[in-house]
């Protein structure tokens, strides 16, 4: 069983040896945004009671009984803070990945004690909204009675991990993202860069993340329907599994997560440092893997919607507007948009970044707002495979995945865009599909390369250059350089 808990909503799925779905379910959530900035989930609501029906759902409807599910896997959105007590009780909303910038001062302020190119060398990644040793900084200074009572930061993953098994567990990929609490070079936990955070008796224990965290409790399986003594791997953040899901095996195979953020893996053969990018050891022991994210991208699609399609049906708003869409040309009628709604990642690393339409004129319609969201969104993705380029880390296979692929124009525009062809697999499930795999992994029924018969390849989107797409990406690189002072002013 491999279940995930994104953004928007929790997946799980129940797999044979064969990588055939033998059932699934679903449960939608919301992203809390209390304060422009910031970004929450309920630990409870969100994260535990979400798995605990989508497995008792998966039970129920496929008629399996609990003793036939052999392991069970969990990824969730990430990285994400969240202080527990001793008891493993939430002290507070789940402050969530990139995209809840709370922390800019805290990332400044490290920078400057620290050093920049310090932290890139032993920690593989500049300081930056991902980051979640600023969040348990902001954390100390601005709610120092609940830090009193903190016994435990958790991710989203450990926290379930932690409800089922007992068990305080992070895998490495994810603890990457502690930076500067976490040493890429000797792949552990360290206050050699800072003691002001926290201490590291608070941090969870470190694992791969196909090894056995624990198994099933007697309360977790009250809570969840799966048999005491089930097997439980260490678990990862939803991007991860979802790129083993896709087959990403080899140095140069990409994964483009089309979801509520675009998120992109690159395995690499070698440890990447780069301040513009994201570095983490891969899920597995001696492994290289570069990340890169936009901040809004499926996010500003249903921001759109919410405001300016409330006459819609909300099952199939998307897909009206991207009809709409299609029908405003390349290049959007002349409009041009900066996606930064929530800052921005990668490659800009700018908490402080706008969203912009750029050119709107009276003659300008809904679809055409659309098409320039789509595009904006493209652009800010090439923005990212450039720099990939610029540091000779070349893309030899693009693999698509998340609910982003059901949108055509989207897929076309990236391909168009980027120029790079993309790849879609047959099952497009995400990451709850990479979890079942892992789940199978880790107690031996399968190996690395036997996810390619598990999900093959779909279908092919090439690529279409377009000299409308290549002016206007100049001008959308431009539009950012000459009014990012403006923005911070703002």
């Amino acid at each position: 069983m491999g279940i995930d808990i994104g953004t928007y909503e929790t997946k799980g799925v129940l797999v044979d040896h064969n990588g055939l779905v033998v059932a699934q379910a679903k449960r939608k959530h919301k992203m809390l945004v209390p304060k422009p900035g910031w970004a929450e989930h309920r630990p409870e609501e969100d994260w535990w009671n979400d798995f605990c029906f989508v497995s008792k759902t998966i039970l129920n409807e496929s008629g399996i009984e609990p003793n036939e599910v052999k392991a069970v896997a969990t990824s969730a959105i990430g990285p994400c803070m969240l202080p527990v007590s001793n008891n493993g009780t939430p002290l507070m909303n789940g402050v969530l990945y990139g995209v809840d910038n709370r922390a800019a001062e805290e990332v400044i302020e490290l920078t400057a004690a620290i050093g920049q190119d310090f932290i890139l060398k032993k920690c593989g990644n500049a300081l930056t909204s991902q980051s979640v040793g600023p969040k348990i900084l902001w954390y100390r200074k601005n709610c120092p009675e609940l830090f009193k009572k903190t016994d435990k930061i958790l991710t989203s993953t450990s926290f379930i991990v932690h409800r089922l098994t007992d068990q305080y567990v992070i895998d490495h990929y994810t603890a990457a993202n502690f930076s500067p609490l976490y040493d890429v070079l000797t792949q552990n936990w360290t206050l050699e860069l800072t003691n002001k955070i926290i201490s590291l008796d608070k941090l969870p224990q470190l694992k791969w993340s196909d090894e056995i965290a624990g198994t099933i409790t007697k309360k977790a399986s009250e809570a969840t329907g799966l048999l005491v003594g089930t097997p439980v791997t260490t678990g990862t953040i939803d991007a991860a599994a979802e790129a083993l899901s896709v087959g990403v095996l080899h140095s140069g195979d990409m994964m483009m997560m089309y979801g509520s953020t675009i998120f992109i893996i690159l395995k690499n053969s070698k440890r990447v440092v780069d301040s513009k990018l994201w570095y983490a050891p891969w899920l597995f022991k001696g492994e290289h893997a570069t990340m890169a994210g936009l901040s809004t991208s499926g996010t500003l699609t249903h921001w759109f919607k919410d405001q300016f399609a409330k006459e819609l049906d909300v099952e199939t708003a998307i897909e009206v507007l991207a009809m709409e869409a299609k029908k405003s040309p390349v290049g959007a009628n002349g409009l041009l948009l900066l996606p930064y709604f929530s800052g921005e990642r990668t490659p800009i690393q700018d908490p402080k970044a706008k969203g912009v339409f750029f050119g709107l004129n009276l003659t300008h319609k809904r679809g055409d707002m659309f098409r320039a969201i789509i595009e904006g969104i493209a652009f800010g993705t090439k923005h990212v495979t450039d720099t990939f380029s610029e540091l000779e880390q070349p893309v030899s296979r693009l693999v698509a995945v998340g609910g982003g692929t059901k949108n055509s124009l989207w897929l076309q525009a990236t391909s168009d865009v980027t120029g790079i062809n993309q790849e879609v697999p047959e099952k497009t499930i995400g990451a709850s599909f990479g979890n079942a795999f892992i789940a199978a992994l880790a107690i031996g029924k399968v190996k690395k390369e036997d996810i390619t018969s598990w999900n093959p390849i779909k279908k092919k989107i090439k690529a279409q250059p377009n000299c409308t797409y290549d002016s206007n990406y100049n001008i959308f690189i431009e539009l950012y350089e000459r009014t990012k002072e403006l923005m911070h002013k703002l």
